[in-house]
């Protein structure tokens, strides 16, 4: 699945809460919304370690900042 297509996590609590949602439905769903947030997470941090001087000073980071952040695992928040 595409991250496109994936359900927004915003959307989740709507989904996962819903009494006609099987108790399987709502494990996989919460499940692909995890997966889709470590997604995001890993090409976001991957990305950052990748920006140039300038887009760091845009956004208000130092490049040792950028890097410790993109060093953290994708699971944590």
């Amino acid at each position: 699945m595409s991250p496109q297509h994936a359900l927004h996590p915003a959307y989740a609590p709507l989904f996962a809460n819903s009494p006609r949602l099987p108790a399987l439905a709502r494990v996989a769903l919460a499940v692909a919304v995890t997966v889709t947030k470590w997604d995001a997470r890993y090409r976001t941090r991957k990305q950052l370690a990748r920006l140039s001087p300038e887009q760091l000073d845009d956004i208000g980071m130092t490049r040792g900042q950028a890097y410790t952040e993109a060093a953290r695992p994708f699971w944590r928040d």
